[in-house]
């Protein structure tokens, strides 16, 4: 590697959910990073993306490709849009400077936090900054769980929806008579002998749908709608 040029990878990482309530598109971040390198005078080698994917862990496929090429010493900096790209969990941040980059003697750029890896202030200040990653998230999921009790408490159904069921406007689960009936006819024609394919085309019904609704277990043993079952 030529001690006169600084070789430097970003990595890019963005949720459905994420993009969507932020508008940090992989895009959006690339562009940031890009200008960056080309400011400093940096050679961007390659940007890693992991789209799709959440910042709970380090599970993932660009992260473990980043980690890889920083154990080669391939790079000499690692730039991200914002340090929560790379990870929201404290112990998981600690692990990459300590173990990953400082080892390897990679430093670590953010965009829009500045901070220098290399100094002990500079580290300290990263440590605060995964601090309150790790807070946004345990947060959010403290949220979360206070919706689901507040639903689970006024009645209204949590998780996925049985077959054979409808959720009410009032967030209720409800029988759905138009789908019972059709389930029962499908699986009275199955017992009188008829085939999927003649029943798939009868019902006008992909085949699909039609052996998931003719296998479906119509009671739902969680809660308390154990009457309802089409024969």
């Amino acid at each position: 590697m030529n001690a006169n040029i600084i070789n430097a990878i970003g990595y890019v990482r963005v949720s459905t959910e994420e993009q969507a309530r932020e508008g940090v598109s992989i895009t959006a971040q690339e562009e940031r990073i890009t200008a960056l390198a080309t400011a400093k005078g940096w050679n961007l080698v390659k940007i890693i993306r992991d789209a799709g994917y959440s910042g709970k862990n380090l599970n993932r496929p660009g992260a473990e490709s980043l980690i890889a090429i920083c154990r080669k010493a391939e790079v000499d900096v690692v730039i991200v849009f914002k340090v929560d790209r790379l990870t929201r969990k404290q112990k998981d941040l600690w692990y990459l400077l300590e173990d990953v980059f400082y080892k390897n003697q990679v430093g670590f750029v953010s965009v829009t936090e500045a901070f220098d890896s290399t100094t002990a202030a500079g580290t300290a200040f990263l440590g605060m900054i995964g601090v309150f990653a790790q807070l946004e998230r345990d947060l959010v999921s403290e949220r979360t769980r206070e919706a689901l009790i507040h639903k689970k408490t006024n009645g209204e159904w949590v998780g996925r929806k049985p077959t054979g069921f409808k959720i009410s406007e009032s967030g209720r689960l409800e029988k759905d008579p138009d789908m019972l009936r059709l389930i029962a006819r499908a699986r009275r024609l199955r017992r009188e002998g008829a085939s999927l394919g003649s029943i798939s085309k009868a019902l006008e019904m992909p085949k699909t749908t039609l052996h998931r609704l003719v296998n479906a277990n119509l009671r739902h043993r969680n809660h308390n709608y154990l009457n309802t079952l089409a024969s």
